[in-house]
């Protein structure tokens, strides 16, 4: 417990301080750095179930994805890039795979780039909103990481304390109902916390109430987000899946929960407008 939450403290100190120092364009190019990471400890993963997939590609493919919308304007810059990967990666399964396993190959290689880059692409797209201040981006990013991150916090520590009733065995035998509803709670006093500070940043709407009413549904699907990593780990025989950070595990499982609210947060952003 001591290393998870000097890891937690040391990643928020590095995020805060990258923010801080490098704005924006730094903000993204840590995004693309965790999106490669990311990548390849589920290429490993995948690789432990007997396919090969194309890694050292999809993590080239990746970083174009999520580094893209800084320089590319272009709206379907990132579906761009994803085009290019289904036409490198079905030519080179002609003849650089064989033929038992050729589907899986595609399958996986492309499946790793639509669900962690992509998907965390759509943190790059919150960042870069700057209406109706230039570091509007940059707060609702923060917003996203907490609210999502502070979730399994809220969910640890109120198993630990109340949890009875098992809400995933056969996914994740740890996780209660009891836990999930901390984690829910926790995130939306986080996340009306954040939009009171950052309140001179943020779109007028995104009023303490509204930000915590809004941290739930983006929570909970950051526990989901959570439980589908888990059925990777589980696939792949692995319990971590890796050990880049003391306490938490690999960089997968730090990234986990945020895969499948990045997006949901990006259309809510949008939604709001300035």
């Amino acid at each position: 417990m001591l290393k998870r939450i000097l890891s937690t403290c040391l990643l928020w100190a590095i995020v805060l301080a990258c923010l801080w120092y490098f704005g924006a364009t730094g903000a993204v190019w840590l995004v693309g750095l965790i999106a490669v990471l990311t990548l390849r400890e589920f290429y490993v993963m995948i690789a432990r179930t007997g396919v090969d997939p194309f890694d050292r590609l999809g993590m080239l493919l990746a970083a174009a994805i999520t580094v893209g919308p800084l320089y590319l304007k272009a709206p379907a810059d990132a579906s761009v890039w994803l085009a290019v990967a289904v036409i490198a990666f079905s030519v080179r399964i002609l003849g650089e795979r064989e033929p038992h396993n050729r589907v899986e190959t595609l399958a996986w290689s492309l499946f790793g780039l639509l669900y962690i880059p992509y998907m965390l692409h759509f943190i790059v797209r919150i960042i870069l909103m700057d209406a109706p201040h230039p570091r509007t981006g940059l707060v609702l990013g923060v917003w996203l990481i907490a609210v999502s991150k502070f979730c399994d916090v809220g969910a640890l520590l109120s198993g630990m304390a109340f949890g009875r009733h098992r809400m995933a065995p056969q996914i994740s035998p740890k996780k209660t109902w009891e836990g999930f509803a901390g984690g829910l709670l926790t995130s939306a006093l986080i996340g009306a916390g954040i939009a009171w500070l950052g309140r001179n940043y943020v779109p007028a709407g995104f009023t303490p109430w509204l930000a915590a009413a809004i941290a739930v549904p983006v929570a909970a699907i950051a526990a989901v987000s959570d439980l589908v990593e888990s059925i990777i780990k589980r696939r792949a025989e692995m319990k971590d899946s890796g050990t880049t950070i003391p306490g938490i595990g690999g960089m997968f499982d730090l990234t986990d929960s945020l895969i499948l609210a990045a997006p949901l947060a990006y259309v809510v952003f949008d939604l709001l407008g300035p």
